[in-house]
């Protein structure tokens, strides 16, 4: 990879930041686009999954999975977003954090806590109601490395209310299943984290969120994509990879 810039074109950092100029309507409030251009080019400079998208995409497809990120305030530097290949295409998708910091920011009743566990043999995990009021109990037996039976996730809001989602390994399962990365490397070494963000995006669609239909779309977008970047993206390279250049700050990727 070559330190100076070879071609006459744009650098990626001027591109990304037109755009998101021209689209400053549609970014949050507090949307600060000079960190989110920095943190972007620091995440493309020093990430080879990322470089390789490069090759392969182009710099259109990067930008505006970019883009839609920063619609719903996420930064790809902080492992609130991803940019995921499937197919031909580029697929922005939200991490768990993300998930976590989409229904923080803009669900219309203060959420104080949200997350998500998964639940093992050996564990104690009780669902009971009580006069009416639905609860759950959980203890967890200390560095518990036993079978995953369920997941579930909670969302604690500030005034004490409190919605929950269960799900038991079954209907994990059957989302598995029902992924178009469904035989994907990120359900396979990253089980643990794929249930918890399942069941997570269940329990998020019973949290009244106050978006825009633009922003319900970015944070729909590719969540029904599941798969480990790196793995795919060194696949799909070798197979169709060509040398479309993508100008980084100084760099030449290509």
């Amino acid at each position: 990879m070559s330190n100076e810039v070879t071609t006459n074109r744009p650098k990626f950092s001027v591109i990304l930041t037109e755009e998101l100029n021209m689209q400053r309507e549609a970014l949050p409030r507090d949307f600060n686009i000079t960190r989110f251009v920095n943190n972007s080019i620091a995440l493309l400079n020093g990430n080879e999954t990322l470089a390789t998208f490069a090759r392969k995409y182009g710099t259109e497809q990067i930008k505006m999975g970019l883009i839609r990120g920063a619609y719903l305030g996420l930064d790809a530097m902080n492992n609130e977003m991803y940019l995921v290949p499937y197919g031909s295409t580029i697929n922005f998708m939200p991490s768990y954090i993300g998930m976590q910091k989409l229904c923080m920011k803009y669900s219309t009743r203060e959420i104080k806590t949200i997350y998500a566990k998964v639940v093992r043999e050996g564990d104690d995990f009780e669902e009971t109601i009580v006069n009416g009021e639905p609860s759950i109990t959980f203890k967890p037996k200390a560095f518990n490395t036993g079978k995953i039976v369920g997941a579930f996730a909670v969302c604690l809001y500030a005034d004490g209310g409190m919605v929950y989602e269960v799900m038991s390994l079954q209907e994990l399962e059957q989302c598995r299943k029902s992924s178009k990365a469904k035989n994907s490397p990120a359900w396979d070494r990253f089980t643990q984290m794929m249930y918890r963000k399942t069941v997570l995006r269940r329990l998020a669609k019973s949290i009244p969120l106050d978006m825009d239909d633009k922003l319900a779309d970015a944070m729909n977008a590719g969540l029904e994509i599941e798969t480990d970047p790196k793995v795919l993206a060194d696949r799909e390279i070798a197979e169709n990879g060509n040398t479309e250049e993508l100008v980084i700050d100084g760099e030449v990727t290509g």
